[in-house]
C-alpha cells in the first residue's frame, strides 16, 4: 500500500487544531481481508485446471499481529483434475515476517477437492517462501514440496500388469513485480520448475512461465497475463491444458 503526503502545511495545521486526531490509530492486532475474482483460464503451475474455460475464486485471510495466518481459497475447476471434483478449496495456515525488507513467509497448504467420489485426491504441501523489495521492485523465490502421498501417485507398467507407487514433488519459483511510478499499473514475471515423477507434472519435470500486467481501480484489479510452459497435456476433450495462452482477470478486494 503505498502512502503520501498531501502538504506539510496542512498536517502542521491539523496537529495544532486537533492534536489527538494527528495521531496514527494503533494496528489492529487482528486484520480480516478477503476478495474475489472472475478469470478466463485457471491455471495451476502453467497448466489450466478449467479446460481452458472461465472459472470463479475467492479468498478468505484472518492475520494476526504475530505473522501467523489462516486462508481459504477456493476455485472452480474441470472434472478431470480430481476425479470428478468441480472445486478446489485451499486450506492454509502459515507464518510471515519482515525483517528490515525482506519478509520470511512459511506454511503448510491442503489441497480439498470435494465431491471426488471418494478418490484420494486431496494432498498436503509445506512452502516456504523469501522476497525482498527494492523501491517499487519486488523479487521472490519460493519452494514448496509435497511429500510422497497416494493422492499425487503414479501406474507404472510391470510385466504383463501395473504398480501403483506414492510420489512426491518439489515446486521452485521465481516472482518478480514492478509498479509503475505514479501509475495504477503492476507488470510481474514468473518461472517455474516442478520436479517429478508425480501426478502435479505429468510424470516427469516441466518447466511454466508467465508474464502479465494489472491495473489497480479502487477495489477493483484488471489483468492480463501470458502462460506457457515446456510440456503437453491433453485433457479428455481434446484440448492441451498446458499449450500457451492469454489469461484475463477481473477481482475485487475487501
Amino acid at each position: 500500500m503505498r502512502k503520501s503526503i498531501v502538504g506539510l502545511t496542512a498536517v502542521l495545521l491539523s496537529s495544532i487544531a486537533a492534536p489527538a486526531l494527528a495521531q496514527d490509530e494503533p494496528a489492529p492486532a487482528v486484520t480480516v481481508t478477503g476478495g474475489a475474482t472472475v478469470v478466463s483460464d485457471y491455471r495451476f503451475r502453467g497448466i489450466s485446471q478449467t479446460d481452458k474455460r472461465f472459472a470463479v475464486q475467492g479468498t478468505f485471510t484472518i492475520a494476526h499481529e504475530s505473522g501467523f495466518y489462516a486462508t481459504v481459497w477456493g476455485s472452480s475447476i474441470d472434472d478431470y483434475v480430481a476425479a470428478g471434483s468441480d472445486q478446489e478449496i485451499d486450506l492454509i495456515a502459515g507464518w510471515a515476517k519482515d525483517f528490515n525488507g525482506t519478509k520470511l513467509d512459511l506454511g503448510v497448504l491442503y489441497y480439498y477437492y470435494p465431491g471426488s467420489g471418494g478418490m484420494n485426491s486431496d494432498f498436503v504441501e509445506p512452502y516456504v517462501a523469501v522476497s525482498h523489495t527494492f523501491g517499487p521492485l519486488s523479487a521472490k523465490v519460493s519452494a514448496a514440496y509435497a511429500p510422497k502421498q497416494n493422492a499425487i501417485g503414479l501406474t507404472f507398467p510391470v510385466g504383463t500388469g501395473s504398480v501403483f507407487k506414492k510420489e512426491d514433488n518439489l515446486y521452485t519459483a521465481l516472482d518478480l513485480g514492478a509498479g509503475i511510478p505514479n501509475t495504477p499499473v503492476s507488470l510481474s514475471a514468473h518461472l517455474g520448475h516442478s520436479f517429478g515423477p508425480s501426478y502435479l507434472t505429468i510424470g516427469k519435470e516441466y518447466t511454466d512461465w508467465s508474464v502479465g500486467a494489472s491495473y489497480t481501480w479502487n477495489h477493483l484489479t484488471f489483468g492480463v497475463s501470458y502462460v506457457d510452459t515446456d510440456d503437453d497435456f491433453i485433457t479428455p476433450t481434446g484440448r492441451n491444458a498446458s499449450k500457451a495462452g492469454v489469461v484475463g482477470s477481473i477481482g475485487v478486494a475487501f
